[in-house]
C-alpha cells in the first residue's frame, strides 16, 4: 500500500468516526424549561464555574481537609470538627452553598469519598487539590503548568541541542539539517509549532472556554466551539502525520538508522512544543511561528526535497551521485 493510500484511508476513518454518530433531541414537553429556584441557581452555578453537583473530582494535594459540620457553625464560633481526605481519592460534589457573611470565600462546596467519609470546603481550597477525574484533564494538568514548561524547556533545550549536536557529528539523518527526502517530518514539526501556539493562545484570548473545555474535555473537534475544534483537528494531525512519518522513515531507512532518526525527529518536536508554548504566552511565539515556518520550508525545499530517483532501485536521491540504499552510481 503506497503512503498516499494509506494517509487517505485514515483520513476517511477520521471524518467516519465523528460524523456518524446522530443525536435525537425528543419531543420537548410544554414544561421543559419551567425549572424551580435551586434548578435555576444550580443552572448559573454550572455556567460561571462549570461544575455543578454530582460532578466527580480526584485529590491532587497531599491531603485535603473536610469540615463535618455546616460552615455556618463554624462562622459563629461554634466548635467543629476536621476530617482528611487524601491523594488520589476520589471526591464527587454533594452539595454547594453560598455564605455572604464568609470574608475568605463565599462559596463553599460539600464533597464526599463514600457514603460515610464527606464535608465542606472552601471551594478555592478545593480547586488548588483537585482535578476532574479525566484523563484528558489530567493530561491538561501536566501540561498546564508553566514553571513545569519553563523547566522542561531548558531541561530539553540543554540535552537535545548536546544529542543533536553528537548526531550531527555522526552524519546521523536529522529533521531540517541532514534529512530524509519525506515531507512527512518537516510537517509534524509544524504541525507541532502550530497547534502549540493555538493551545497558549486559547489559554491567552478564551480562559473561559479553556477551563468549561478543562472540566468537559473531548477528543471530538466537532462537539466545542471553533478555536477548540482547530486545536483538537491539530491535534489528531499530529497522530495521523506522526505514523506516516515513521512508516517512511522506515522504508527508507535500515532498523538501526529509523530508531536514531526517530529520536532526533522526538527530541526536535519536543524542543518545538515547549519553545512555542511558553513563546507565546509572552506574545513572542507569532513572529517565531513565522520564522519557523519559513526555515522548515526553505529548508525543505532547498535542501532535502528528492529531485531525482536512483535508476537502478528507484530510491529517491536529493542529488546525482551514489545511491544511498544500493549503492549504484547516478550520473
Amino acid at each position: 500500500m503506497s503512503m498516499q493510500k494509506f494517509i487517505s484511508i485514515l483520513l476517511i476513518a477520521y471524518h467516519l468516526t465523528f460524523s456518524v454518530a446522530c443525536y435525537n433531541k425528543g419531543q420537548l414537553s410544554p414544561d421543559a424549561w419551567d425549572l424551580t429556584a435551586q434548578q435555576l441557581d444550580s443552572i448559573s452555578f454550572y455556567t460561571t464555574h462549570h461544575y455543578t453537583q454530582n460532578y466527580n473530582f480526584m485529590v491532587r494535594a497531599d491531603s485535603l481537609l473536610l469540615l463535618e459540620q455546616h460552615p455556618v457553625e463554624m462562622l459563629s464560633g461554634m466548635p467543629v470538627d476536621t476530617l482528611p481526605v487524601y491523594k488520589g481519592d476520589p471526591l464527587v460534589v454533594a452539595d454547594i452553598t453560598t455564605i455572604p457573611a464568609d470574608t475568605i470565600d463565599s462559596i463553599w462546596v460539600k464533597v464526599a469519598r463514600d457514603q460515610i467519609t464527606f464535608g465542606w470546603i472552601h471551594e478555592r481550597d478545593m480547586l488548588k487539590g483537585v482535578s476532574p477525574d479525566d484523563p484528558i484533564s489530567e493530561f491538561i494538568d501536566y501540561f498546564s503548568n508553566k514553571h513545569l514548561l519553563i523547566f522542561l524547556a531548558i531541561l530539553v533545550v540543554v540535552f537535545v541541542s548536546y544529542g543533536l549536536r553528537k548526531l550531527l557529528r555522526l552524519g546521523s539523518y536529522l529533521v531540517h539539517f541532514n534529512d530524509i527526502p519525506s515531507f512527512y517530518p518537516t510537517l509534524l514539526c509544524l504541525l507541532v509549532a502550530m497547534s502549540a501556539t493555538i493551545y497558549s493562545s486559547i489559554q491567552l484570548f478564551a480562559a473561559e472556554s479553556w477551563r468549561h473545555f478543562y472540566y468537559h474535555p473531548t477528543l471530538n473537534p466537532y462537539a466545542v466551539p471553533s478555536h477548540l475544534s482547530l486545536f483538537l483537528v491539530s491535534v489528531w494531525a499530529i497522530v495521523i502525520i506522526a505514523l506516516a512519518a515513521v512508516m517512511e522513515t522506515r522504508r527508507q531507512l535500515s532498523v538501526s538508522q529509523t530508531l536514531i532518526y526517530l529520536m532526533g525527529l522526538t527530541g526536535v518536536c519536543a524542543v518545538v512544543y515547549v519553545v512555542f508554548s511558553v513563546s507565546t504566552l509572552y506574545y513572542i511565539g507569532y513572529p517565531l511561528l513565522v520564522a519557523y515556518v519559513f526555515f522548515a520550508l526553505h529548508r525543505y525545499f532547498h535542501y532535502t526535497r528528492a529531485h531525482y530517483r536512483c535508476g537502478n532501485c528507484g530510491a529517491k536521491m536529493h542529488t546525482k551521485g551514489l545511491c544511498p540504499r544500493c549503492g549504484a552510481k547516478n550520473v
